[in-house]
């Protein structure tokens, strides 16, 4: 089998010849890149020019020598978009490291710490002395004196501004033909980042405790704000699968709905206020091109399963095992014959970094064995590989699946 064939024969509950495997085919699969020098170290590989194509999480395009020596299956759509160098600037990682950074999100120092600004100028988000990370700080619904329109807090959001390539000023044609050329040059499963986050720009624009109260006290301004959303995404939805529908396998869509207790909110309220959406959403995209939906979708949603099925959703990901209600053995008997586990393979939170490389295998090896079983299941770590991770332990992580 192809890596393509792969990855479609398990979307569609088959099992392939062997467990497919994604390594960043999308921005919460793949790995920081303090730990991908590391990496490349420690296999011998020859040095490459470190380009941080994610600046909020510090996220590392992953060369082709890496993808083939762990049998990747999966590319990013953005890996067709070849950038011109002077579309990167050079930056420094936390460490020290040199690397390269997407010319149009290049941080500034200020005070002791790196920020970013919006395009009108104001201070969005920032990376303290001592942090890895960047963390938003301006909420503009929850400044009397900021944004009044969606649109135009949406350009003052962390989250909007500091997208990930091919970024600002590409063109129809220039998506069109980097999804084209990507597709013709490589036999691996196309995923293509769309978003369509409903919860979470509530939480990024309105700041998570105002948008809860939102939601639980205001429920006709709640659904004014998420119809002004989808009303912004459904046309943004169109014209992205009219240019690269046709050369894609996976569409992502994105909203975290859970925590580490379990769902962020009840079924009911899911059912309410986001269901109608997703499938508004889901629905249209399978309408426009032959491809599967996944959602990533971070935390405890068990509860939500069904309703998340009925929406149309295939595939979920990265399936937090270590969150309340998500062991892994418990969603493949009751959910594996309707979703697709895009992630579950290696729990990020406490084995990957900390256990040693001999119960790093012993745990991928009891996942794989647990969900692959019947198809619907492509291996993925839950979430990205953080800077901290000894690189023995990736290495055995994929080794042993």
């Amino acid at each position: 089998m192809t890596s393509r064939e792969r990855v479609v024969t398990a979307c569609n509950h088959h099992e392939p010849d062997r467990v497919p495997i994604d390594f960043s085919g999308h921005p919460s699969s793949g790995i920081a890149a303090l730990a991908y020098v590391k990496l490349r170290d420690y296999l011998g590989l020859p040095k490459q020019t470190l380009r941080v194509y994610d600046p909020v999480q510090q996220l590392a395009i992953v060369d082709d020598d890496v993808l083939e020596k762990f049998g990747v299956d999966t590319i990013n759509m953005s890996h067709g978009f070849a950038l011109s160098e002077e579309s990167w600037a050079d930056w420094t990682l936390p460490d020290g490291t040199a690397c390269k950074i997407p010319a149009w999100a290049l941080p500034q120092k200020e005070d002791g710490r790196w920020v970013f600004r919006s395009r009108s100028g104001r201070v969005i988000a920032q990376m303290p002395k001592g942090a890895l990370y960047f963390e938003q700080i301006y909420f503009p619904f929850a400044d009397e004196t900021g944004p009044r329109t969606i649109p135009e807090a949406l350009q003052e959001s962390m989250w909007h501004v500091m997208t990930c390539p091919p970024g600002p000023g590409v063109d129809l044609a220039q998506l069109r033909e980097g999804a084209k050329r990507l597709r013709q040059n490589t036999d691996k499963a196309i995923l293509g980042g769309f978003g369509g986050n409903l919860l979470e720009v509530g939480q990024f624009l309105y700041r998570n405790d105002n948008f809860f109260m939102l939601l639980g006290s205001e429920p006709e301004q709640a659904h004014k704000f998420l119809d002004g959303l989808v009303e912004i995404y459904m046309p943004r939805l169109e014209t992205f699968l009219e240019a690269v529908g046709e050369y894609i396998d996976i569409i992502r869509f994105g909203d975290d709905l859970g925590m580490q207790s379990g769902p962020q909110i009840s079924p009911r309220m899911y059912r309410e206020f986001f269901k109608p959406r997703h499938q508004l959403m889901w629905k249209r995209a399978k309408q426009l091109a032959n491809v599967k939906v996944m959602l990533h979708c971070c935390g405890g949603v068990r509860e939500l399963f069904p309703d998340l099925i009925d929406a149309g959703l295939d595939a979920i990901n990265p399936v937090q095992i270590s969150c309340a209600g998500m062991d892994a053995r418990e969603l493949k008997a009751e959910f594996g014959k309707e979703m697709v586990f895009w992630g579950g393979g290696c729990d990020t939170q406490t084995i990957l970094p900390y256990a040693t490389p001999d119960a790093v295998a012993r745990h991928v090896r009891e996942q794989v064995g647990i969900l692959r079983p019947g198809g619907g299941f492509v291996f993925q770590q839950v979430h990205n590989i953080l800077a901290n991770v000894p690189p023995e332990n990736i290495v055995v992580m994929f080794e042993a699946i």
